[in-house]
């Protein structure tokens, strides 16, 4: 497998130029262009703050400030983003671009890469917004907020794993597509988004509590909830265990991939 990570590194460029040409093609033919992934961001946390900061106001114990909680819900469905679009869009990734794979000695895993990467950009492009909506509703950031690139790092891994696997199985086994928007829905949910896992239902539950705790989603919206909401430092040991599963994951969905490789030509 590292054998083929370093071929894979050679590629890089190539994937540098995919990533870039499917972030133009998302805003092609817009009037704002490129600028629209700093005003989805914006939209999304003006909308948040009007409709749980002024409307709902829900409150929870640990949340100070009912205003607080659209950026609360923000700092989750950030990350939540990254991920459900790119499990999404892994599913049909090897399909659109056929192309692509029957090209001669084409790097086919470069594609679920390109996904991830180009929703993990998206992500990157939103954090700045979140920055300024932290200044705008006057609540503070601490220095955990240099932590990011890790909790982005143990995301990338979970995600990218669990990509390798969804795309090589969608190929053959169609249905997965549809399965996946049902699951994705029920997964937000199961994860401390709308909620904090403090809420007081989970922690008098121990069955929600065991449920949310072997979500590895569960950890790593919370280390970001942590550095930017809390201004606290992460559960590393929670941390460090959702690393080695997205570690695991990614050696065992790389595996996969590379077993059906061979296949995928005939299937697209």
């Amino acid at each position: 497998m590292l054998k083929s990570l370093k071929e894979l590194y050679r590629y890089r460029q190539l994937l540098m130029v995919l990533v870039s040409r499917e972030l133009k093609a998302k805003y092609r033919g817009t009037v704002l262009g490129f600028f629209w992934s700093f005003m989805n961001p914006i939209l999304l946390v003006t909308v948040y703050s009007i409709v749980f900061g002024l409307i709902f106001q829900p409150k929870y114990a640990d949340m100070g400030k009912s205003i607080y909680y659209s950026i609360f819900f923000f700092t989750g469905i950030l990350p939540w983003t990254w991920f459900s679009s790119s499990i999404l869009e892994s599913s049909n990734v090897l399909i659109a671009h056929g192309s692509l794979i029957k090209k001669i000695n084409f790097p086919v895993e470069i594609l679920p890469m390109m996904v991830v990467i180009t929703n993990m950009v998206n992500f990157a492009l939103g954090v700045p917004v979140l920055i300024v909506a932290f200044i705008i509703l006057g609540k503070s950031l601490s220095l955990w907020v240099f932590l990011l690139p890790v909790a982005m790092f143990v995301q990338f891994i979970f995600t990218m794993g669990l990509g390798f696997f969804i795309s090589a199985l969608t190929v053959h086994f169609r249905d997965i597509k549809d399965i996946l928007v049902n699951l994705i829905t029920l997964w937000f949910f199961v994860t401390p988004i709308i909620y904090p896992f403090s809420f007081e239902p989970i922690q008098k539950s121990n069955l929600l509590k065991l449920l949310l705790s072997l979500n590895p989603m569960t950890h790593i919206v919370e280390s970001y909830q942590y550095i930017f909401f809390y201004g606290s430092l992460p559960h590393y040991k929670k941390m460090t265990m959702t690393l080695i599963v997205g570690l695991i994951l990614f050696y065992l969905g790389y595996r996969l991939f590379d077993k059906l490789r061979d296949t995928f030509v005939e299937e697209v």
